[in-house]
């Protein structure tokens, strides 16, 4: 598998959502319940890792493992010092690490990557892909951009690399609708109590 070393984005994003798939995230329980949920959440994130090759499906080792990164990659994520966020992005980065090289993108650019080694675990090429997506974020922003959502009832963790720096939630689309409704439901509770005490 190939660790891009020209955009961290994708490292970043693949990170958020991996620790984002916990029980202690989601109210729903483990997003990872099973192998056959380890292989849609790859897919979901075109990642093709080399563990795989063959047309292999990830087993129950796979996922124990992958569930045990998403451990180690909360803990990378979570807010600290600037130097511990590098230490633990740096020793994801070198668990299946080979060599760095070129080779073309989609457009025909040719881009640098990192080549895990032909051993690695499907864990261990995910750990690769994030590493040096959270050291490309501490490169090219900042350690703050490592988050905790902003949602009160929300334990998530996320890598911020809008443009803008702007993202609270963990999963906007989740988090900020959620408290969207508790606020609107707060404000009609106050409403409607207000007008019973005005009769």
């Amino acid at each position: 598998m190939k660790a891009s070393l020209d955009s961290y984005t994708d490292g970043a994003r693949l990170a958020t959502d991996l620790v984002n798939t916990s029980a202690r995230v989601r109210t729903a329980g483990d997003v990872l319940a099973d192998p056959d949920a380890l292989a849609r959440f790859l897919a979901e994130h075109d990642l093709e890792p080399a563990a795989l090759a063959g047309g292999r499906s990830p087993g129950h080792d796979d996922l124990e493992q992958v569930r045990q990164l998403r451990e180690d990659v909360r803990a990378a994520i979570e807010p600290g010092t600037e130097e511990q966020g590098i230490a633990d992005a740096t020793a994801l980065a070198a668990r299946a690490a080979g060599t760095p090289g070129l080779h073309r993108d989609r457009a025909g650019r040719w881009q640098w990557h990192l080549t895990t080694s032909p051993q690695a675990s499907l864990a261990d090429e995910l750990a690769v892909t994030i590493g040096m997506g959270l050291l490309g974020t501490l490169q090219a922003l900042n350690h703050d951009r490592f988050r905790r959502c902003a949602s009160p009832v929300c334990d998530g963790l996320f890598v911020d690399t809008s443009k803008s720096g702007r993202r609270r939630y963990c999963m906007p689309e989740v988090c900020g609708n959620r408290l969207n409704v508790a606020n609107h439901r707060a404000r009609q509770r106050a409403h409607a109590s207000g007008g019973r005490g005005r009769g």
